[in-house]
């Protein structure tokens, strides 16, 4: 029918396959890193139990599938629907059929994967999970192969890239000093979360180029976004100028699938025409005869004006001066603010564990084996790894630590599995010293890290320098129960 022509985005089919397929692989890893990772942190013998959780909170605000019992069966349950249904997404066999089936499997993940984030506490705590959910329960309604794109559920996606990249400059912007007199990037490639293979060359350019990554990420975030409502080619143009200024990160750092989702959304704002024009095997005519049927309609401005709805709280925070940062403002996690890094640390404090198997806790220091983690700097002489956007929970949360306080309950909770030799817990690190066997005694010692200069580096072959600081916690054992252990 005609009179539905301006709801039929026509010359958008290679932006939703990206989107859909992209999506899909995000899902894919966010379920396999919680398969690999949740037990052990948050499952029945965990850091943060997620039984005693519940018990605590009686009953949840927000909704999940454990609310009533959680076990670490029925997570892996979950976690392995999550990677079956993404995998489909993936190949694109849910396409095929007609628009309600990749809706109801894309609508399956966003349920799974909110019913995890809600009971996930501190470890799920980050921006890029609400994202997730955002992105997945938007992309639900792209409809099929079937049928064309829809118009209003390409432009939601972009209001969400819009939120995620205008929101994270105003952060910026009304967060440190640092990103107002341009010195910035001085620090962050040192101090990031968890450095990746590149950060101590990006870290090392010289200190004008640092200013022209902070001019640039000022106007990729602040600038460019409102281009991607503008006509084509603009809107492409726009979309590209985001999806490099992320590869960027992406190559210079590990933020799990923050970069990767923005990249997979921005694609939203791409037309076949620019698209095959810049790859001409990309087909130009996808849906000749492919027709949208009323019902399709109906359901996708539904869902349109929901989302309309619950955009008005997030706009307000984009210009609000006490902005929002990663936050939801209903309980099925749609419509979030977003932003990170306002504010960039200076100096890079590492806490590093330590046991050793002396009767008593004053062993010399050579008598200390220290753990080694999988991302989080230790090991001096060893190069950083690429891990996004796979997510190293554990890693992550042991860089905060310095920055607000080590005395956390999940922290005490690690030391004393460590003490126990925890099968489950030693396997989320890339180095126990013990191979297996209990220390006598663990302690934390904190340290100042800082990148290694080339001349540094070419004369002792290490990629950082550290300085012992203090004794963050000091040494502890089994045996007298501690007094935090209720």
């Amino acid at each position: 029918m005609e009179w539905l022509a301006w709801f039929d985005a026509r010359d958008f089919e290679f932006a939703r396959q990206v989107l859909q397929r992209g999506t899909a692989a995000l899902y894919l890893v966010a379920f396999l890193s919680t398969m690999n990772q949740f037990p052990a942190l948050l499952g029945e013998r965990g850091l943060l139990p997620v039984p005693a959780f519940l018990d605590m909170a009686r009953r949840l605000a927000r909704p999940t599938v454990f609310q009533w019992r959680y076990s670490d069966a029925l997570l892996r349950t979950v976690c392995g629907v999550g990677i079956g249904v993404s995998a489909l997404l993936l190949v694109g066999l849910p396409q095929t059929g007609p628009p309600w089936v990749p809706m109801l499997a894309f609508l399956a993940l966003w349920m799974l994967y909110m019913s995890i984030v809600n009971v996930g506490q501190t470890f799920y705590g980050f921006g890029w999970e609400i994202l997730l959910l955002e992105a997945g329960f938007t992309v639900a309604f792209l409809g099929s192969d079937q049928t064309p794109p829809p118009t209003t559920i390409l432009i939601l996606i972009v209001w969400l890239v819009f939120r995620l990249e205008f929101g994270a400059g105003m952060i910026k912007i009304r967060g440190g000093r640092e990103w107002r007199d341009m010195t910035a990037m001085f620090y962050h490639h040192e101090t990031q979360p968890m450095p990746g293979p590149l950060s101590r060359q990006a870290h090392l350019l010289p200190r004008p180029l640092h200013k022209v990554e902070v001019v640039g990420n000022h106007f990729a975030q602040l600038v460019v976004p409102f281009f991607l409502f503008a006509p084509q080619p603009l809107a492409s143009i726009a979309a590209a100028i985001i999806i490099v200024t992320q590869l960027w990160l992406v190559g210079s750092g590990n933020f799990a699938w923050l970069n990767w989702s923005a990249i997979v959304l921005a694609f939203a704002a791409v037309s076949d025409p620019v698209a095959h024009a810049v790859f001409p095997f990309i087909p130009l005519e996808w849906h000749r005869g492919a027709e949208t049927p009323v019902w399709w309609l109906a359901v996708v401005l539904a869902v349109t004006v929901l989302l309309l709805v619950l955009s008005y709280r997030p706009l307000l925070n984009l210009f609000s001066r006490r902005q929002l940062m990663n936050a939801s403002f209903n309980r099925w996690r749609l419509v979030n603010a977003y932003g990170a890094f306002g504010t960039v640390t200076k100096q890079r404090i590492e806490i590093v564990v330590e046991g050793t198997l002396d009767e008593e806790p004053d062993a010399p220091d050579d008598r200390w084996r220290e753990y080694g983690f999988k991302g989080k700097p230790g090991d001096v002489r060893r190069l950083p790894r690429q891990w996004a956007p796979y997510h190293l929970r554990l890693d992550w949360l042991m860089w905060f630590l310095p920055l607000r306080t080590v005395h956390e309950d999940w922290f005490y909770a690690f030391l004393d599995k460590l003490l126990q030799a925890d099968p489950p817990t030693l396997r989320l690190l890339r180095h126990d010293p013990f191979d297996g066997g209990r220390p006598r005694w663990v302690r934390a010692r904190s340290y100042l890290y800082r990148f290694a200069s080339r001349a540094e580096f070419r004369e002792t072959g290490e990629r950082w320098v550290r300085i012992p600081l203090y004794d963050a916690i000091p040494p502890l054992s089994l045996t007298p129960r501690r007094h935090w252990l209720r």
